[in-house]
């Protein structure tokens, strides 16, 4: 027990570790020593939210706009457009792009379920502008060789790179960002959260909800209550 306190309490350790180092304890104790041992939950740390960082459109627009190579300039495109995640990305292939639906085929993504997220009319023109370049074989994006995906690695390069040309925080920024900015961006012009729950894939509606958070349409039209106190009354 003083070992878990002093976990939490002196290292500052994370509710994770916590929860490991207990059962490891609890484990010994009962398998190892044959003797009762009841994890104290009290010793785990609340569970912290740590809202993602989140590009604005004129980030966005600075971002591309300082990239020059096409097929670069197409997977951040397609990043943000279609919030995919990295690893889903290096497995499209030709087949899943849907320009009659104007849909995306995310097949076997996280959990290993298939999914359709949304095309952009105008990345469907880059994608084609793109294909008629690289000629892709399989995958929409290839690596050194035809028919090979691009690796994430190299993904994350470009984005990086990019992030970096456009002299944006490659500290708060990364592949991820381009997701979680699709969803605020979505939820900003309108989009319920089932919707988007759908797009990104979630299992559940509450992993979707802390878009609520980073969401400025919604507080910006909030109205200050000392604002409205004194827009009433005159100023103090």
């Amino acid at each position: 027990m003083q070992y878990l306190l002093y976990l939490t309490r002196t290292l500052g350790c994370s509710r994770e570790k916590c929860r490991i180092a207990a059962q490891s304890i609890a484990f010994y104790f009962r398998h190892v020593l044959k003797l009762p041992f009841v994890i104290p939950s009290i010793i785990y740390p609340r569970p912290s939210l740590k809202l993602p960082a989140v590009m604005t459109q004129t980030e966005i627009k600075k971002l591309l706009s300082g990239v020059k190579n096409i097929k670069h300039r197409t997977v951040i495109m397609m990043l943000y457009s279609s919030g995919m995640r990295l690893s889903e990305i290096a497995a499209l292939k030709i087949a899943d792009i849907d320009s009659k639906q104007m849909r995306i085929k995310v097949v076997q993504g996280k959990g290993s379920k298939d999914r359709f997220t949304i095309l952009s009319e105008r990345v469907l023109h880059e994608l084609r502008s793109y294909y008629l370049f690289y000629k892709p074989v399989d995958y929409l994006f290839n690596g050194n060789k035809q028919g090979k995906p691009l690796g994430m690695r190299t993904i994350q390069e470009v984005v990086h790179q990019a992030i970096s040309n456009a002299g944006l925080s490659k500290k708060h920024y990364s592949v991820h960002t381009l997701r979680h900015s699709f969803a605020t961006h979505l939820l900003d012009n309108g989009t319920d959260l089932h919707t988007i729950k759908e797009l990104l894939g979630h299992s559940s509606i509450q992993t979707t909800m802390r878009y609520m958070h980073l969401t400025a349409t919604r507080t910006n039209a909030i109205i200050n209550p000392f604002d409205a106190l004194t827009s009433e009354h005159g100023s103090c």
